[in-house]
């Protein structure tokens, strides 16, 4: 990771600008040599000017001891190191000094600019030592002294300019690297975090599915066990065959429901030998989804006469009427279509016994439109007293507007209630 802000000022464990402590003993040891060097030249330098060997000396220290802030001044060391370099001192610190005024953050022109100044500068120095040599000592050709001039220069300058060339590319891309594996990994995280809210919802829509499923599967069938358990007590002295037919009709009803009970149970089971606490919900929940489709097809159009019977063998007064060609839907939009007239006479049979009720079912071009209509219920009439949950019109209102259709569902002016949905059917 880099280190940046508050980060870097933690990471750092060195004095002062040093990060660690190993680099400030680095540039120690570098202006310590740097700065004996410049000393013992400038013995030299102070016979040639005519000052005090001590003034010379100490000249020398103070110019060599500039290395020691290479890091944070790096054009300092650089320009101190070309000026000092007509005294014939300060080798040492151009050098390093243009190595690590490459290897900074520094513009390029710049960089450029004082390489090129202290080439000249070394340029000069050398040419005039070369030629001071051979009027004294050796005798070199007029070719020879330029040739030592630019060959020394260049090889005291190109070398650690290029080698913190280098460095400082290969430092740059290391930090590109860094910060792209963090913007990597903050992306990670944000995908993590995005795909634990997907799975929340996801597990929000699965307990929504299955009460949705569980309340269809139960409400209906225990209602009209209800209605016929109450009509049953009303007729048990009265008339015994009526009653005996109710009591039968209770249990056809209620061991239908238990199948289907074990029939939902039995696809929210199936794990394939696996347990609950290995698996996360949302798995289970498209399991379960997949097996719902795989293993349990649901009701359909073809069951609604039936569904009807049921309800007027209940002893509401129920009419049912289809208009259209009659085609077969998709799997999904009839067992929606159904289980919104299951509902709606649900709710009739909750709230408006003994009212008479209306079934309509229009096949159409390209939608299938279904209504259940009832009159306001007699004011006189035996109550089963049926418990409301209070979430029959919202599941159906869900069930319609996931498959993109419009449900609409309110009291009558005769006062009455009516529960329309249109669905799609292409």
């Amino acid at each position: 990771m880099t280190t940046t802000g508050e980060e870097h000022a933690a990471a750092r464990q060195g004095p002062w600008w040093w990060v660690r402590w190993r680099s400030a003993l680095l540039d120690g040891s570098l202006a310590l040599v740097s700065a004996v060097e410049c000393g013992v030249r400038g013995v030299g330098f102070a016979g040639d000017a005519g000052i005090p060997v001590a003034v010379g000396v100490v000249f020398g220290v103070l110019a060599g001891s500039v290395l020691l802030v290479r890091r944070r001044w790096p054009i300092a060391v650089v320009l101190v190191s070309i000026a000092v370099a007509p005294a014939e001192m300060g080798y040492l610190m151009g050098v390093v000094g243009l190595y690590t005024l490459a290897a900074s953050e520094l513009p390029r022109r710049i960089i450029a600019s004082l390489a090129g100044m202290s080439l000249l500068g070394m340029f000069v120095v050398t040419f005039v030592q070369a030629r001071r040599l051979s009027d004294s000592e050796v005798r070199l050709g007029e070719w020879a002294v330029p040739f030592i001039a630019v060959t020394m220069s260049v090889g005291m300058t190109a070398p650690p300019l290029l080698l913190g060339l280098y460095v400082g590319a290969r430092r740059r891309l290391m930090e590109s690297l860094r910060e792209r594996a963090d913007s990597l990994e903050r992306e990670l995280q944000l995908l993590a975090e995005r795909a634990e809210e997907r799975a929340e919802w996801a597990r929000g829509e699965e307990r929504t599915r299955i009460a949705r499923e569980m309340h269809d599967v139960v409400a209906h069938r225990v209602s009209l066990m209800v209605v016929h358990a109450a009509a049953l007590q009303a007729v048990a002295r009265k008339d015994p065959e009526k009653a005996v037919k109710n009591a039968a009709l209770v249990g056809d009803m209620g061991r239908q429901a238990l199948t289907e009970l074990r029939e939902m149970l039995g696809v929210l089971r199936s794990g394939e030998g696996t347990r609950a606490r290995e698996v996360p919900l949302v798995a289970v929940a498209v399991a379960a989804s997949r097996a719902a489709d795989e293993q349990v097809e649901g009701p359909c159009l073809e069951e609604l006469e039936e569904l009807v019977g049921q309800s007027a063998a209940a002893g509401m007064v129920v009419a049912l009427s289809v208009q259209g060609e009659v085609r077969a839907y998709a799997r999904e939009i009839e067992q929606t279509a159904y289980r919104v007239v299951q509902e709606a006479l649900t709710n009739v049979h909750k709230h408006a016994a003994g009212a008479k009720t209306y079934v309509r079912l229009a096949h159409r071009m390209s939608e299938i439109a279904m209504q259940v209509e009832n009159e306001p219920p007699p004011e006189v009439g035996s109550s089963a007293l049926l418990p409301s949950g209070g979430n029959g019109l919202v599941g159906m209102r869900e069930r319609v507007v996931a498959l993109g259709g419009v449900f609409v569902s309110g009291p009558t002016d005769a006062g009455g209630f009516r529960v329309s949905a249109v669905i799609p059917a292409s």
